[in-house]
């Protein structure tokens, strides 16, 4: 966007070279499930503000892509699924409304897992999303399209939803940076739930910088979101301080069994570079993470499975006439539009809190959640930051795990943590293997987000990776 502030180029040059770019490129990597039309023509509105000498907001008509389950005014929001295949949506989420404010350009919604559920994008009922370092593997999930479309430069940034590693983890395979914020940093009104009480928007973008860009538009309190937290700072001033006399923690349990040779290979070489630049580092223990897997998916599954109930095909859903059925056949005959990745969560949702369950798995899964959380809080008074890969494995080509929930599920190990604890959470792009790249997660302490932007770029520094092929 340097070269829009410069004059070197109109927002309207620059926002019709990239809509041609998706043009260009969309149809093998699939990211997008809706291009904006009127996108050339907000360009053109943002052109005149600057001949005119208009105030232009910091965004200068940035082009950037929105998880199709972000709410925008008279937008299609599908959250890639046929039950919300025509829904409208009635209001701009608030970090739409903020994004709006500051001259930015939404160049389209961008495909997801279902209804966020998911780690590869193959959960999408409109078709999965490729990886543009190698189109025969997964981009990671749920906020695939988000991550490929930034990856591939259909977009300067995207906008994702990170429930349990689902802007981090796409962000590891399609290396780009992906950040979990602080719980209660950006408001989720206007975000589709999916489990509310540890799921949170969060940028996807090609530096550490454009990311504290990004937070300081969509970041602060919201009144309709009454968990947003009010804690105003400059995310970008100060970010190149360094991480000199720091000390951080590798998490043992993120390194153990099941890690590729590749990816621990990696992670022994971004402790040599972050010693490098004056950190000290050393092994730490977060006993509960081997807990962790097992209950985030129930804590999910209980939400997600209260949330989805509100899709009877009544108020929401799609044209299904009412004629022949009675009203419990209805709503079971309208929830066939469900896949079946959802489905399996919504079954799992109501069986795990019902009554003579609750005790054994829910409640269990809370004090896992609970005890998870003073551990880490625990390593956070000696530590300033942890470090593990952002993934354990590197990314795999489609259908290899499709038919395995468990391995799926085992892929989220590194990321639940951040999710369950309501800590900041980053994945820094560190190396390639095989032409496929692997991330690195650095987590600080609640409110620490400015803290943990500074480590991330710190190790970025010391990285550079060769252009994404395609």
């Amino acid at each position: 966007m340097h070269q829009v502030k410069n004059g070197d180029i109109s927002v309207e040059e620059f926002t019709a070279k990239t809509i041609e770019r998706i043009r260009q490129l969309d149809d093998s990597i699939h990211a997008f499930l809706h291009v904006n039309s009127d996108a050339i023509e907000q360009a053109k509105v943002i052109d005149k503000k600057i001949k005119s000498g208009e105030k232009v907001g910091d965004c200068f008509g940035m082009p950037i892509s929105i998880k199709d389950n972000i709410c925008i005014k008279d937008t299609k929001t599908t959250c890639a699924s046929k039950m919300l295949q025509d829904f409208v949506a009635p209001y701009d989420a608030t970090v739409i409304s903020r994004l709006k404010q500051q001259d930015a350009i939404f160049v389209g919604k961008v495909n997801l897992d279902e209804f966020a559920m998911g780690l590869t994008t193959e959960f999408s009922a409109y078709g999965p999303t490729h990886n543009p370092w190698n189109v025969d593997y997964v981009p990671g999930g749920s906020s695939g399209g988000s991550a490929a479309s930034v990856s591939a430069f259909e977009c300067v940034a995207s906008l994702g939803s990170d429930t349990g590693g689902s802007v981090r983890n796409p962000a590891s395979f399609c290396g780009v940076v992906g950040f979990k914020p602080t719980y209660g940093l950006i408001s989720r009104f206007g975000l589709i739930s999916y489990a509310n009480s540890i799921e949170q928007i969060g940028p996807i973008t090609r530096t550490v910088k454009d990311t504290a860009f990004m937070l300081n538009i969509v970041s602060g309190h919201d009144s309709n979101d009454d968990t947003t937290v009010d804690n105003p700072q400059d995310y970008l001033s100060g970010i190149d301080a360094g991480i000199e006399g720091k000390k951080i923690g590798i998490i043992q349990e993120m390194v153990g069994d099941g890690i590729d040779p590749a990816v621990l290979s990696a992670t022994k070489n971004a402790v040599t570079k972050l010693e490098g630049l004056g950190a000290t580092c050393e092994d730490a223990h977060l006993e509960m993470v081997k807990y962790s897997v097992a209950a985030y998916y129930t804590i999910t599954a209980t939400e997600a499975g209260s949330n989805l109930a509100r899709y009877d095909n009544l108020l929401y859903g799609y044209d299904l006439p009412v004629e022949g059925y009675e009203f419990n056949s209805y709503i079971s005959k309208a929830r066939t539009k469900f896949g079946p990745e959802v489905t399996r969560r919504m079954i799992l949702g109501g069986f795990v809190p019902s009554a003579g369950h609750a005790g054994r798995y829910f409640l269990k899964a809370l004090k896992v959640k609970q005890k998870l959380t003073r551990e880490i809080e625990h390593l956070f008074k000696k530590y300033d930051y942890l470090i593990a890969p952002t993934v354990p494995i590197l990314p795999f080509k489609f259908g290899e795990k499709i038919d395995d929930p468990i391995a799926l599920f085992l892929v989220d190990i590194n990321t639940v943590t951040a999710n369950l604890t309501g800590k900041p959470a980053i994945s820094v792009p560190f190396e390639l293997s095989n032409g496929l790249p692997i991330g690195m997660q650095i987590l600080a302490n609640s409110n620490e987000d400015k803290s943990v932007l500074q480590a991330a770029h710190a190790l970025e520094s010391t990285v550079k990776l060769p252009e994404v092929p395609i």
